[in-house]
């Protein structure tokens, strides 16, 4: 994909060169920018979440999001393990506006279907409703705090 002059890919993260790139996307964005508590940005779902990863044409990395699926989402989908749940997406600073996050939406999507999955939920920040209803996202039940943030429950099925 090129989005004004920064050609990207999005695609599956392989090996731990590509997590650890997932991994410092997350603690600039979320720990570094959002104050979110380090010891709560990452959990024992990162182990065994599909995470996908945007890298630009000069191999730096631009953002990054998770699907977890199965048992580790049941709490997060009302139980249903037909529905995955996307989450830890973020995008860099430097390439915001690029359609970076949108992308990595698409590809968390993908994988959800490849697993065989129905639909994908995801808790979003209030102030990026917008950005996932354009994605085809409806919002549902009531606001919440997640990490000090407001957050709306969000589906789109697949």
């Amino acid at each position: 994909m090129t989005s004004g002059t920064t050609p990207y890919s999005t695609r599956r993260a392989l090996g731990e060169s590509d997590l650890a790139a997932c991994f410092q996307v997350r603690k600039d964005v979320f720990v570094g920018e959002q104050q979110v508590p380090e010891e709560i940005e990452y959990d024992v779902h990162d182990a065994t979440a599909v995470h996908v990863i945007a890298v630009a044409a000069d191999g730096s990395t631009l953002g990054t999001g998770r699907l977890l699926h199965g048992e580790a989402a049941a709490d997060r989908t009302g139980g249903d393990l037909t529905v995955g749940s996307l989450g830890r997406l973020a995008v860099t600073r430097a390439a915001r506006g690029l359609g970076v996050g949108a992308a990595l939406v698409r590809a968390i999507e993908e994988e959800a279907r490849t697993l065989g999955l129905t639909a994908v939920d995801l808790h979003a920040q209030t102030h990026a409703l917008g950005f996932y209803e354009r994605l085809g996202y409806t919002a549902y039940g009531p606001e919440f705090p997640d990490a000090g943030i407001p957050h709306r429950s969000m589906r789109r099925a697949l």
